[in-house]
């Protein structure tokens, strides 16, 4: 027997230690806390690789070695991997990586959408998975492999989605000469958050839809089967999908994992979450609660219990954590926004927002629309950025850096129309991610939204969601950690946003 799919730690024992992973695009955090009160004990990251494909290796390197970082997992009880979204991971027989990873911000595989969403209509779409396929999503990443790799679509005997795969190789399974359990496709498994961003999986059903996954390769789909062995046939495995409090499963050996660090037997894994749904379980996000997330991209969400649909596409009604709904808008330009203008003025980003609070709200009619890498939402992915309302009063420092914090949240300002034009309340808004600790973002934010915005305390959320699960699974309750939060008061200034919405 490979594993047990049970705890076995007694989940009364107020000294357990859990850790949650945040294995995002550019970096893996691992976060190590008090599985009762949620106190931080120690943490540690280390880099991923730049680009928009990626060889997994990367991945399972940068998480031994931020493992390592965060002082090992010797006494840690139970663990759950969070990640990025969306990324094709393609294994053969033998369960080694027949491609590097598109991950979800490689949009090579934009008329592969447009391709799957001509031939269903986006209704259908809509009906069956939530969301309407853009590239960011696995489905359109598998039909661009089928049409332009068709010797690497026959190799395929398994698609797994980052966190899958590195939860997958953390149990100890892999490639015969890399891991202790071998290629068992079968043992490959997922939570329903990350599942619902394949666009082949249905959060309404909680199951995947095999007609839209042959749409998508070719190929059969078949549902892993934990226990049993691949049968190598021609259908090709994903991963089972494993209930929110639910253990992947508990190592009965002891597993290398990369630079020395060790999993031990008896470390439970959690089933993981995406990294959205990581955030928003780390926050404590429950109905009327949204997140505006601010990293190299951005993301509005929150969580609903009620039944979502989005025909438009603009929002994708994915499931999160808890098994309820995770209705999110993600763009591509967010802090990258900052970057590029910072970089044009030669301001951090502590300088730029100093240049923006210069100049007054709407910059004296300069806009900035900030598609510099394409975009999702809207699905522009061959759009350019502009500036708009250049006169020499505005061809300035100051009023080209608050045009440029203006921009960044006004698109995601219109993101959150989105979200709340689907029924979903929005009580309390979030801030969060590394640009809403500068003081303008802050201000300008709760001018550009016009409400009360939250700022908690800086921290790891997609980790501390993740590890949260894995108290989860450990105590069999969800607890209840505490979030110290900064409000910066509602300062509507609805002319700064209609300005921007006049420049599309």
């Amino acid at each position: 027997m490979a594993e047990s799919l049970a705890s076995t730690t007694d989940p009364g024992d107020e000294d357990l230690l859990v850790a949650g992973v945040d294995s995002s695009t550019q970096s893996c955090k691992v976060v190590i806390r008090e599985a009762r009160s949620g106190r931080v004990v120690r943490s540690g990251r280390a880099s991923h690789p730049d680009g928009t494909e990626v060889d997994p290796a990367a991945w399972w390197d940068a998480l031994g070695a931020a493992i390592t970082d965060a002082g090992g997992l010797d006494d840690v009880a139970a663990i759950a991997v969070g990640g990025q979204q969306h990324g094709m991971v393609v294994l053969d027989a033998d369960g080694r990586v027949i491609r590097p990873a598109l991950l979800w911000n490689d949009t090579r595989s934009a008329g592969a959408a447009a391709d799957l969403v001509d031939e269903l209509g986006p209704e259908e779409w809509v009906e069956r998975t939530g969301l309407v396929p853009v590239a960011s999503f696995t489905a359109t990443k598998l039909r661009w492999l089928r049409d332009t790799e068709p010797d690497n679509t026959a190799r395929v005997a398994a698609v797994a989605l980052p966190h899958d795969w590195l939860s997958w190789r953390l149990r100890g399974y892999g490639p015969a000469d890399e891991s202790p359990l071998g290629p068992d496709l079968d043992a490959l498994a997922t939570d329903a958050s990350d599942a619902s961003g394949t666009a082949y999986w249905d959060p309404a059903r909680r199951a995947y839809d095999a007609d839209l996954f042959e749409r998508a390769l070719g190929r059969v789909l078949r549902e892993a089967r934990p226990g049993t062995a691949t049968d190598g046939g021609d259908a090709v495995v994903v991963p089972r999908v494993v209930e929110p409090s639910a253990a992947m499963g508990t190592l009965d050996r002891e597993v290398a994992l990369p630079g020395g660090a060790v999993a031990h037997a008896g470390l439970v894994v959690g089933p993981g979450t995406g990294d959205n749904a990581g955030a928003a379980l780390g926050l404590g996000l429950g109905p009327g609660d949204v997140a505006v997330s601010l990293g190299t991209s951005g993301t509005v969400f929150g969580v609903t219990t009620a039944s979502l649909a989005d025909p438009s596409g603009t929002v994708a009604g994915f499931a999160d954590a808890t098994g309820a709904r995770l209705p999110i808008v993600t763009t591509l330009n967010a802090a990258r926004v900052l970057e590029v203008i910072g970089g044009l003025l030669g301001a951090d980003h502590g300088e730029l927002g100093a240049l923006a609070l210069e100049a007054p709200a709407g910059a004296g009619g300069l806009v900035l629309v900030p598609y510099f890498v394409g975009e999702r939402t809207p699905n522009r992915p061959d759009a350019t950025a502009s500036l708009l309302g250049m006169t020499p009063l505005t061809t300035t420092r100051p009023y080209l850096a608050r045009a440029a914090v203006e921009g960044m949240l006004c698109a995601l300002a219109d993101g959150l129309a989105a979200v709340e034009g689907t029924g979903t309340r929005v009580e309390r808004l979030f801030l969060i991610g590394g640009a809403a600790q500068n003081p303008a973002v802050r201000t300008i934010a709760a001018q550009v939204f016009g409400r009360d915005v939250l700022i908690p305390d800086p921290g790891e959320y997609v980790a501390a969601g993740a590890a949260r699960q894995a108290a989860w699974v450990l105590g069999g309750a969800l607890p209840d950690w505490p979030l110290a939060a900064d409000t910066i008061p509602a300062d509507p200034r609805p002319e700064v946003l209609a300005a921007y919405r006049r420049s599309l």
